[in-house]
């Protein structure tokens, strides 16, 4: 008995109420894992690439996919009304049969004499930071190590090459079966469409070499620990032509000896005299950008926080500043004369209430 035939929806994962954005999307997925190219010499993700851009090709198209839920797949097959078209022709690499724009968000660049062009790795590295560099934002040099296109060569990995006689250039080698044309990448020439007949010394072919670069690093105001600042196309070489990744720094921030980060707010302990918190004072504060004249009430009682408003940090993705918290902390001095005894006792004798009451029930 032969097997039961899959329906569209059912090729690409989907469910028949499904919106566009989610047909390319499952379409976009499968696509990635069954392409040939990824898959040479494959035979079973041939044919699952082959069954996944027929659905796709009917049901990313809304005409076509309501003539598809209203008769099924007649109208699509050999003399129906949408056959023309209604296969992908594979062999069109430049545009894949008006998959062109969905093979782009797939591989992240176009497709080169066979070869998809993507992206290079990204790199990463540490920056660690001052509090108050944190806070101002900073402009570092930092050292790069990574792979460039080799100058020699300009990134073939030939001194000199001849085009490929098996594909004559193209990249590629294309075959039929039924209704498909196939375009399969050349196994002579790698997809490249030339052969290489005297390897680049400099590269020794790979047509990439290590370089070192001393670039200028922009670290933005209000970074935190964690941060990632990323420079655009500062990473590794692309491949077939594609464009270079990024370097992505992680930020790292020393701690202070006085202030203490959370978020975008900073806190501060601040060391009263008891005179101070009893009869209440101006005191200047310091804040990360400068000092500030606060009043502490009087009666301020240890450990009580107070907000200076505007003074934290700024945020890198949103206008404003966090607050800056001020703790009291009352300081009892540790030498004491006879006097000052007699004057605190005297204090005290006057002092009504007992500060232990609560906990004493």
């Amino acid at each position: 008995m032969a097997p039961a035939v899959k329906e569209y929806y059912e090729m690409l994962g989907v469910n028949k109420n499904a919106s566009q954005d989610e047909i390319k999307k499952a379409y976009r997925k499968l696509a990635r894992k069954y392409h040939p190219d990824l898959n040479p010499g494959d035979k079973t993700t041939e044919h699952k690439f082959k069954e996944i851009n027929e659905a796709y090709s009917v049901l990313g198209d809304e005409k076509k996919r309501a003539d598809y839920d209203q008769f099924g797949k007649s109208p699509f097959e050999a003399g129906g009304p949408w056959f023309e078209g209604a296969r992908p022709d594979f062999g069109e690499t430049s545009d894949f049969g008006g998959f062109g724009d969905v093979f782009s968000d797939i591989f992240g660049a176009d497709r080169r004499h066979g070869q998809f062009a993507r992206k290079g790795p990204d790199m990463f590295m540490a920056i660690e930071l001052s509090l108050e560099d944190a806070f101002t934002g900073v402009t570092r040099p930092v050292a790069i190590t990574r792979e460039t296109p080799c100058r020699i060569c300009n990134g073939t990995g030939a001194e000199s090459y001849q085009t490929c006689d098996r594909c004559k250039g193209s990249g590629k080698l294309q075959t039929s079966k039924g209704f498909f044309r196939m375009s399969q990448t050349c196994t002579s020439c790698g997809g490249s469409g030339r052969k290489i007949t005297k390897t680049c010394k400099a590269c020794n072919g790979r047509g990439k070499t290590l370089q070192t670069d001393t670039i200028k690093a922009k670290i933005p105001a209000g970074v935190d620990i964690g941060s990632i600042v990323k420079l655009k196309g500062m990473g590794g070489v692309g491949e077939a032509g594609g464009p270079p990744g990024d370097l992505r720094i992680e930020v790292t921030v020393r701690p202070h000896l006085v202030f203490t980060r959370k978020e975008n707010d900073i806190y501060v302990d601040l060391p009263i005299t008891f005179g101070e918190a009893a009869l209440g004072a101006k005191i200047e504060v310091p804040t990360i950008d400068g000092s500030a004249v606060m009043t502490i009430p009087a009666g301020t009682q240890g450990g009580q926080k107070f907000k200076l408003s505007g003074k934290g940090f700024p945020s890198p993705k949103i206008a404003g500043r966090g607050n800056q918290y001020v703790i009291a902390k009352i300081v009892v001095p540790k030498d004491i004369t006879n006097r000052s005894k007699d004057a605190i006792k005297e204090i005290e004798a006057l002092y009504k209430e007992n500060p232990r009451k609560w906990i004493l029930r």
